[in-house]
């Protein structure tokens, strides 16, 4: 009997050095190596748009950090919701990324019905990238050679302008609510051809990216009559700024940041977030985005995750200044 009890406790010592030393080994097991295969980022742009650059741009950076490829995925088209519901109907592992900007994260939802997606519940923000003037331009041998003849020209009659996401569209109506005029919207699925048809003067004029229409001005195949920042563009110092032109609370920039389903685990985000940063922290990066004609977004996922709502509350004001409701 004294055996058979000196062995159940000699067993029951054992378990318990055991446990503890598997439970440490739960806690402390390294997690699942990322990334360990091919990683996409989805645009919903076309390619050549200033989104696609920095996608593209990127996308190379985070290749060589990881060792693993990194392709860029266009899915254009609805304003941006064909991209963004694909990336919210993806699984939610890291591997697929999404390069947002202003219009179907910000705009959309104040101008757009039944989205099928929602930007602050549906995707985890990982880091902001860049922000850009907007550029109103036309082509080089426009009659329209100034803004006060363009808004001129539009109280006369609708001018007919370029955009390619809703943000443009808001920020060309809201212009054209504070100058008295009318502008006729021709939507677009990216950039590059309203920069074709502006060249072309199939459209009087369009309101698009500053950094994509950037080798275009500096070719003399357009015309950039003004620009929405608060001052003026250090490479077009001699292109007035809207405010300057008598609009005083016209300041508008587009922005882009990059995101993930919002199911992606933490410690997946996370390391994601710390490549981006890291990225973004080089001075190659800070080269890059200034040569495309805008500045540095550098923010942190908690920071982008107000940054977004604070964009949100200050877009719905817009809207109700032009005047545009849901559709």
């Amino acid at each position: 009997m004294e055996t058979t009890k000196r062995r159940l406790l000699l067993a029951l010592a054992g378990m318990a050095v055991a446990r503890p030393g598997l439970a440490q080994g739960q806690a402390g097991a390294a997690l699942p190596a990322f990334p360990t295969r091919t990683i996409r980022i989805v645009v919903p742009f076309t390619p050549g748009s200033g989104a696609d650059n920095s996608a593209r741009y990127f996308g190379e950076r985070l290749a060589t950090q990881w060792g693993q490829a990194v392709v860029v995925e266009n899915r254009p088209g609805a304003n941006g919701i064909i991209a963004l519901q694909a990336v919210k109907h993806a699984p939610a592992d890291g591997y697929t990324l999404l390069l947002a900007s202003n219009s179907p994260l910000a705009v959309n939802p104040l101008v757009i019905k039944d989205l099928g997606y929602d930007p602050v519940k549906d995707y985890k923000p990982l880091s902001g990238l860049a922000r850009s003037m907007n550029a109103i331009v036309v082509a080089n041998d426009s009659p329209l050679a100034t803004l006060e003849a363009l808004l001129a020209a539009a109280k006369a009659g609708p001018l007919t302008v370029g955009t390619y996401s809703a943000g443009y569209h808001l920020a060309a109506a809201w212009l054209a609510q504070l100058a008295g005029c009318t502008f006729s919207n021709v939507p677009y699925k990216g950039q590059a051809p309203i920069m074709t048809d502006v060249i072309g003067r199939q459209i009087d004029f369009a309101q698009v990216d500053l950094g994509g229409a950037m080798p275009l001005l500096k070719a003399g195949k357009l015309r950039a009559l003004a620009v929405s920042g608060e001052t003026r563009n250090p490479d077009l110092p001699g292109v007035p700024t809207v405010r300057e032109k008598g609009f005083d609370e016209y300041v508008q920039y587009s922005w882009t940041s990059f995101y993930v389903h919002a199911q992606t685990p933490a410690e997946v985000a996370g390391k994601l977030a710390a490549a981006l940063q890291k990225t973004l922290a080089t001075e190659e990066s800070r080269a890059f985005v200034r040569k495309t004609g805008g500045e540095l977004m550098p923010y942190p996922p908690e920071q982008m995750q107000r940054f977004l709502l604070e964009e949100i509350a200050r877009f719905r004001k817009i809207a109700a200044i032009a005047n545009i409701r849901p559709e």
